[in-house]
């Protein structure tokens, strides 16, 4: 086979396995994730005891059929590529690695073939199937949001963390080694469950002054929880209101970066800067 047909080869393996917005691409992609989806459940099968007594073998059958079927797709991605290691070393080209590597490793090391759940990241290619461009799109700005507030959040987080170690100081000083708090971390460990309201009840306050703080720290909890989501709510609004405004269909979705409108096709800066956006 000379390399023109080799190269012919290549060229269709890489529309097939790396296009999806093909026919045969997104074909291939849907029984990829089909694939995925098997293997998960055979990994939760494998996990409860009756399953994996009475159906062990056929679960390792399957999830060597899937390896195989990983080891080859792997290798043929690699195989069409020119600049191979720009996709071994990307995200995506690390989790294909990992999806295939505990079924080997698992030869050597008992028990390591239940990480194969790690194959489910690989769902994340739902993504680019079904061009859910938009929901990228509002991913990428909550992200965004996130990074941008961490500076706020950071500072209150450590503000809650002063407050957490001054109540569980003052519960440890308070209810004492008698009802439970037998030192500083521990209380501080009540602390946390309290304000966080989870309440696991393991330790609870006994006297008066310690019921009454307890019932502060509830109270401080539900604001706790309400402040970090306000900032990034805030800054969510912030990213929303950076897209540009189209004058003529009146279109306020476009992106930033956006030279014409999405709806009408109009130029976005034919109206002067001041006013452009929203």
């Amino acid at each position: 086979m000379d390399n023109t047909n080799v190269n012919r080869i290549k060229n269709r393996l890489y529309v097939i396995i790396f296009k999806s917005n093909t026919r045969w691409g997104k074909l291939f992609d849907v029984i990829l994730l089909f694939v995925i989806l098997i293997n998960l459940l055979a990994v939760m099968f494998d996990s409860i005891e009756y399953y994996k007594t009475n159906y062990g073998t056929w679960l390792r059958i399957i999830e060597w059929i899937i390896t195989g079927l990983f080891t080859i797709e792997y290798g043929l991605r690699i195989w069409v590529l020119n600049k191979k290691s720009k996709y071994i070393f990307s995200f995506y080209g690390l989790v294909d690695l990992l999806a295939i590597l505990p079924s080997f490793i698992g030869l050597f090391i008992a028990g390591t073939h239940l990480l194969t759940v790690i194959r489910t990241l690989r769902l994340l290619r739902i993504f680019s199937i079904f061009q859910l461009s938009n929901y990228t799109k509002q991913g990428n700005i909550i992200i965004k949001s996130i990074t941008n507030s961490w500076s706020k959040i950071s500072v209150f987080l450590l503000s809650v963390f002063v407050v957490i170690t001054v109540i569980g100081t003052l519960m440890y000083l308070i209810e004492g080694a008698d009802n439970g708090f037998t030192n500083i971390p521990i209380s501080i460990y009540w602390t946390v469950v309290t304000i966080t309201t989870v309440g696991y009840g393991d330790i609870s306050p006994i006297t008066p002054v310690g019921q009454f703080i307890a019932s502060i720290t509830m109270i401080i909890g539900y604001a706790i929880i309400a402040v970090p989501t306000g900032i990034i709510t805030a800054e969510t609004l912030n990213q929303k209101n950076q897209s540009v405004k189209c004058f003529k269909c009146f279109c306020n979705e476009n992106d930033e970066d956006s030279n014409y409108c999405k709806v009408c096709g109009e130029k976005l800066n034919a109206t002067p800067k001041a006013d452009a956006r929203i």
